[in-house]
Parts: structure tokens; C-alpha cells; sequence
């Protein structure tokens, strides 16, 4: 996908998700940049970059802090004098109704969830507008369409990661700057285990999140890299003439009404 010697930064890049990318993008042959706050994550993939042969390094960064991002931004064009593309996976999960949702659990939420796309956005720009191009991915989720009970600041966040990001992608086109949504379904992370250990009753780990992935038309639950290989697209020269989108990636799960005819 021509992604080979581009300089990507990951968010959140050290688990889950942003790890599908991040192994995505070294196999494709792309200078890979690590933000997160898990060090000794961040080691592990770097033995398996090196392993690779990649370019790889990696920064202990919190992104819900402008300093931060703005300061390390700074040290990876030092570095590699260009920022061809930005992935944004950091996120938490959070749960609470409404009236059970506290202002300090609201606003962690749209600092993680949010701001910090922001504060990433706002501080690579002006390196891909000196390139003339770029390409910036946001991971947001099935439950900015849909949602489930007890997670009101959850799905407003990645509501508002839409809605952030479509006009990023309108301010950003006449620089050649594309910006795009993946929104996915239950995904096989080190979060979604966190979630049915929380929710598990009676039942085992691995038993809840197979009951989860046959809500699923195709029976199962998303491989981290079957996220990191849209990402990959996306970020990519094939996805040319594509921003503003969101591309749901979640099975088949928003497709189905949970209305069963009988003997089906």
C-alpha cells in the first residue's frame, strides 16, 4: 500500500487496537512512532520491530496533555523530518448511566477519548501542511450509532470523535491533509477483556466474549489486525480520494434488529 518509509505515529499504541496498527504499519515497511504510557509495552514491541528490521521508537506520552504532545511531536520531526501519517487509538472505557456519571468520570473520559485527538491533530498539522500531504485516522466506535446501557459519557465521546473529526477532514482538504473515522465492534483487546471480567457473572472470560461475538452476524469478535489493516488503507496512498469517512468495521453487529423470527 505504499506505506514504506511514511512516519506514522500510533496512539495508544502499545495494546489493543493501536498495536494491530502499529505491527501493521512495521510489516509494510513504515518509520513507526509509539505514543502511549505503557513503557514496558512499548520495550516488547520494540524487540519485535527490531526483530523486523523496522524503524521503530517509541515516547512515554499522555495525550490528554498539550505539553506533552506538542513537546514530543517536536522530537519525532527532529528525528525524521516529516509526519506522513497519525493514527489515534487512545481510549478508554467507561462506564455509568447519566445520573451515575460524575463530572471527574465525564471529563476523564473526553480527555482521553477526545481532547486528545485534538491536541495530536493540532500539533502534527503543521508539519503534514509543509509536506503538502497526510493522512490522520481516528479510532472512535460502533457505540457512537449504537449504544448499550451505562456508558453515556463512553458514547458520547466517540459520538463527538465523529463529529470532530468530519470537520477536521473540511478545514484540512485544501492542504491535501485527509482525515477519516474507524468506528468498530467488539474487538479482542486487553480493554474488552477488562469489560467481561467486569460483566462475567458466573461465567469465564473467554466464554463472555464468545457469547459477544455471536451478537455478531459473522460469530466472533474483530482481530486487532483486521482493525490495523483498515488503518493501513486509510492512511494510505490507495485511500487517495477519501476523508470524511466513517467505516464501520464491527461483523455485521449494527446491521441486525435483535428481533428473532421463531424456529430461526
Amino acid at each position: 500500500m505504499n506505506l514504506k518509509n511514511k512516519v506514522v505515529i500510533v496512539t495508544g499504541g502499545a495494546k489493543g487496537i493501536g498495536q494491530g496498527c502499529v505491527n501493521k504499519f512495521l510489516n509494510e515497511g513504515a518509520i513507526v512512532v509509539t505514543f502511549d504510557l505503557d513503557r514496558e509495552a512499548m520495550e516488547e514491541q520494540a524487540s519485535y520491530a527490531k526483530k523486523l528490521g523496522a524503524q521503530y521508537s517509541n515516547y512515554v506520552v499522555d495525550v490528554s496533555d498539550e505539553n506533552q504532545v506538542s513537546t514530543t511531536v517536536a522530537k519525532v520531526v527532529a528525528d525524521n523530518k516529516k509526519i506522513d501519517v497519525l493514527v489515534n487509538c487512545a481510549g478508554i472505557q467507561t462506564y455509568g448511566s447519566v445520573t451515575e456519571t460524575t463530572e471527574e468520570l465525564w471529563d476523564k473520559t473526553f480527555d482521553v477519548n477526545v481532547k486528545s485527538m485534538f491536541f495530536t491533530v493540532k500539533h502534527v498539522v503543521p508539519v503534514m501542511k509543509n509536506n503538502k500531504s497526510g493522512s490522520i485516522v481516528n479510532i472512535s466506535s460502533v457505540q457512537s450509532l449504537v449504544s448499550q446501557k451505562s456508558v453515556v459519557a463512553y458514547s458520547a465521546s466517540k459520538g463527538a470523535i465523529n463529529a470532530m473529526s468530519r470537520a477536521m477532514a473540511i478545514d484540512l482538504a485544501e492542504f491535501n491533509i485527509r482525515v477519516n473515522i474507524i468506528l468498530p465492534g467488539s474487538v479482542e483487546t486487553p480493554m474488552l477483556r477488562e469489560a467481561a471480567n467486569l460483566h462475567k457473572g458466573s461465567q469465564s472470560v473467554d466464554e463472555v466474549i464468545a457469547d459477544w461475538g455471536l451478537s455478531h452476524p459473522l460469530g466472533r469478535v474483530a482481530k486487532t489486525s483486521e482493525i490495523g489493516d483498515l488503518a493501513a488503507f486509510l492512511a494510505s496512498d490507495s485511500s487517495s480520494f477519501i476523508t470524511g469517512g466513517s467505516y464501520v468495521i464491527d461483523g455485521g453487529l449494527t446491521i441486525q434488529v435483535p428481533v428473532v423470527l421463531p424456529g430461526k
